[in-house]
């Protein structure tokens, strides 16, 4: 290696829940390639999501930014080109950035300061997803319901497993480009799997690995319409639940499905691990491994993201580079905001530059080093997606975790002595303290009835041009197509190396060519 910053590898699961994980505690489900991970790296064990759903939470980390800061608002929120991502930052630090999987941009831009893009999306690129909260929570534009659930099972294929698969082959592929490249320039490589994001369906093989009657029931059984507070009423409405009824054998058949996915997107995981190892470019680089948000996987009734419950706000976060850091569990709260003054720290040394605009989170660099206990460290979260009708946030310091959403009363729970967030201590008098503090820290950037308006009005011009575009054939279409130039891989001319050459340079590793010991007579 001709360089000395380290590369990065960065690796990311959709959906991802932290309860479903072995070495965060769960006895069934079989993640050998991440427990190997998580044991030889830095665990951290409170690491969050900044957004609960999957574009404003991709947009935020890699901004470094909260998302209201930048207008993500929603699965449909263009992310502007004029936004400076850790792809610029590692860039202008020397990098070559490439990116291999899912990031769910909005917009004609489509690379972020990716230098090269190996796959296509899965999602769409256009404002066809954008909320609408003057109809109220059952305004679907995704079409979500509990039809994942009733239909979970086995399956030969599916649209995900056709992505993952090219994933996995992509991202290996170009971990064998860059090790037979002239190694001149560090890479940030991101590769990023689309499971186990639902549909609950699994390949037969990663299915079998579970016997159904091990499949462990939710911690928290269903909780009464009536009972719920009213963001969770909104998700409700917003999942069909009013309209399809799930029996607890459909709850168990989706969980069986689910730690399939989990098996079978650790196996892809897995492959990149190995190929990383096998190239020896492990030597120096840094993986990281994250989660764009959880699953609630029918803890308390409910059933995917967008609220700020454990199951759903929390992320895994994984940091290891055994020859540099020395394997540990970390419990500051941190969140993936932090991740870009991390990978800046790594890319600059000591001479960290000045961003060259505002950034949100704390290089997390001194907690996995152990020179900082991070107690004081805080996190936040917001949501304002579809399946609710107003802005809401999440703070959580200490042991506590305060939501505020618009309009509606707020939430205290005190994760220490109450993990699973039965008992909503907010407006109690002897908690009233810790509350104000809690609401002056939240609402001290973050004005609840003007972010709530600008949301709105957001949402109005969007939906417009989203109705424009449905009525005419010439709109542009900003989804990614991917160019593999093959001229660079395979003899395809009569260029003025030939094909000896050509094959002796795509050999890894690479062996001199032997010369002749004989002159001809």
């Amino acid at each position: 290696m001709k360089h000395t910053q380290p590369n990065i590898l960065l690796i990311m699961a959709d959906q991802l829940a932290v309860s479903s994980l072995p070495f965060h505690g769960h006895p069934l489900v079989k993640a050998p390639h991440l427990s190997r991970l998580a044991q030889n790296g830095v665990v951290f064990d409170s690491a969050y999501c900044n957004f609960p759903i999957c574009a404003p939470s991709r947009f935020s980390m890699l901004s470094g930014r909260l998302p209201h800061s930048i207008a993500a608002y929603d699965n449909a929120s263009e992310f502007p080109a004029s936004m400076p991502t850790m792809a610029h930052y590692l860039r202008h630090a020397g990098y070559r950035t490439i990116l291999c999987g899912k990031m769910h941009f909005i917009g004609p831009d489509q690379l972020h300061g990716y230098e090269e893009r190996l796959t296509t999306d899965i999602y769409p690129a256009d404002f066809a997803w954008t909320p609408d909260w003057l109809k109220g929570p059952g305004y679907r534009p995704t079409g979500v319901s509990m039809r994942p659930v009733l239909e979970a099972g086995p399956c030969v294929r599916s649209m995900q497993i056709d992505y993952d698969d090219e994933v996995e082959y992509k991202g290996a592929q170009c971990l064998y480009d860059l090790a037979r490249a002239p190694q001149d320039k560090p890479f940030f490589l991101t590769v990023s799997y689309t499971h186990p994001h639902p549909p609950f369906v699994a390949p037969q093989k990663y299915w079998d690995l579970y016997r159904r009657e091990d499949i462990d029931a939710p911690r928290v059984p269903p909780i009464p319409y009536e009972e719920l507070d009213e963001h969770s009423q909104w998700l409700y409405v917003a999942h069909a639940q009013d309209i399809y009824s799930v029996s607890d054998e459909q709850v168990l058949n989706a969980r069986h499905a689910y730690y399939g996915m989990v098996s079978y997107v650790d196996e892809k995981i897995g492959k990149i691990l190995e190929v990383l190892k096998e190239t020896r470019l492990d030597d120096n680089t840094v993986v990281v491994f994250c989660g764009d948000h959880g699953e609630m996987l029918g803890e308390r009734g409910m059933w995917f993201k967008q609220c700020f419950f454990e199951d759903s706000v929390r992320v895994p976060l994984i940091v290891s580079m055994p020859k540099r850091y020395a394997p540990t569990r970390v419990g500051a709260h941190v969140s993936l905001v932090d991740l870009l003054p991390t990978f800046m720290e790594w890319a600059q040394g000591e001479q960290v530059a000045e961003p060259v605009g505002p950034l949100h989170g704390q290089s997390l660099i001194p907690l996995i080093t152990g020179t900082e206990a991070g107690t004081n460290r805080s996190v936040i979260s917001e949501y304002s997606s579809e399946g609710v009708s107003a802005a809401s946030r999440m703070l959580r310091e200490g042991p506590w975790k305060y939501i505020f959403t618009h309009g509606l009363p707020p939430m205290l729970f005190n994760l220490d002595t109450d993990p699973d967030e039965l008992l909503n201590l907010a407006g109690q008098p002897e908690y009233s303290i810790t509350q104000a503090h809690l609401h002056a820290r939240l609402v001290d950037d973050w004005d609840p009835a003007t972010v709530h308006a600008r949301i709105l009005a957001s949402q109005k011009e969007r939906l417009f041009l989203a109705a424009v575009a449905s009525g005419s054939s010439k709109t542009p279409n900003w989804a990614y197509q991917p160019f593999v130039d093959e001229t660079q891989r395979f003899i395809r001319g009569s260029g003025t190396a030939g094909p000896t050459s050509v094959k002796a340079r795509a050999r890894f590793p690479y062996v001199d060519p032997v010369q002749p010991d004989k002159t001809s007579g």
